[in-house]
């Protein structure tokens, strides 16, 4: 058997590029991006199948000293996804020439997971030659990389040299999806994603991101008819709410516009969104409720 199959958790600090990049490598968008930090909250399979191999991919949020509770569930979920993986890509970004204490912490998970690591500079056209190989050299200080890669997942530069780097890190094996699969994650999750990356999208800095998406109402038809969708968006104080419903709710409108587009994209079928907006104070450290959102235990 020459087929080779794998787990591989993308992960470093936040806004680094890591959705970005695995979106880049399956050709189709699957996770949301931003370029507000802590975008990705929860990890995401995603699955590249040629006749050769079959790569699933692990995006993870960001890993950083979190403030909240919804913080600490994040990093602990991108800790988790080293268990049981054959290979990490830890991806950073070339703009930053510092290493800090996160990637350390980072670097040290890898260590202890015992896991074959592949360091991604992100970014790479944004600084000039000297500053790369500066980059370059201080990873190769800090940790026993199998390989130092630099890329440019927006632009979709040096891509191939990455998947046959993580291929040769790949045990033999048949493969565990179909290959027609692009992700596990269902589609009301994904939905609920893009609505809250709209959010992000159009509202910048005047809403952090103490906004969350829950999916109310999800009705798919089976004669290919439209898919309908109730989305309740979530902040914590009324003036997040006005900024999100705009005036005469023309964001709100612009959000759910948007979001439809994309939404449309993946089901391949018309869908008739309604979005609501609510307050709910200080939801990020209220443990029950992340539960109901699917972070976490309850207690």
């Amino acid at each position: 058997m020459n087929h080779k199959t794998g787990f591989v958790t993308v992960i470093g600090r936040p806004n680094v590029g890591k959705s970005t990049l695995v979106n880049a490598l399956l050709g189709e968008k699957i996770a949301i991006t931003s370029p507000r930090p802590q975008t990705t909250r929860s990890n995401m399979r995603a699955i590249l199948s040629t006749d050769d191999y079959q790569i699933i991919f692990i995006d993870t949020p960001g890993i950083y000293s979190p403030k909240n509770k919804l913080g600490e569930l994040m990093t602990e979920a991108a800790k988790k996804s080293l268990d049981g993986v054959d290979a990490v890509i830890y991806m950073c970004d070339a703009t930053d020439r510092t290493f800090l204490s996160a990637d350390r912490k980072i670097t040290e998970l890898i260590r202890e997971a015992g896991k074959p690591a592949i360091a991604l500079i992100n970014k790479i056209d944004a600084v000039p030659k000297e500053a790369l190989l500066e980059r370059i050299a201080t990873l190769a200080g800090e940790y026993d990389f199998k390989d130092i890669i630099p890329v440019s997942a927006l632009k979709e530069d040096g891509l191939d040299i990455v998947v046959d780097s993580i291929v040769k890190l790949l045990p033999e094996g048949e493969e565990l999806y179909d290959r027609d699969y692009l992700t596990d994650t269902s589609v009301r999750d994904i939905a609920a994603d893009i609505i809250r990356e709209k959010i992000l999208l159009f509202t910048k800095d005047e809403v952090p991101h103490g906004t969350g998406v829950e999916i109310i109402r999800f009705i798919e038809s089976e004669d290919g008819g439209p898919v309908h969708i109730d989305a309740t968006i979530y902040c914590e104080k009324n003036s997040h709410k006005s900024i999100i419903l705009g005036k005469d709710g023309a964001m709100l409108g612009k959000i759910g516009s948007r979001a439809r587009e994309d939404i449309q994209k993946i089901t391949g079928c018309p869908v008739n969104l309604k979005l609501f907006v609510k307050v709910r104070e200080n939801w990020r450290n209220n443990n029950g409720f992340l539960h109901d959102q699917g972070f976490g235990d309850k207690d």
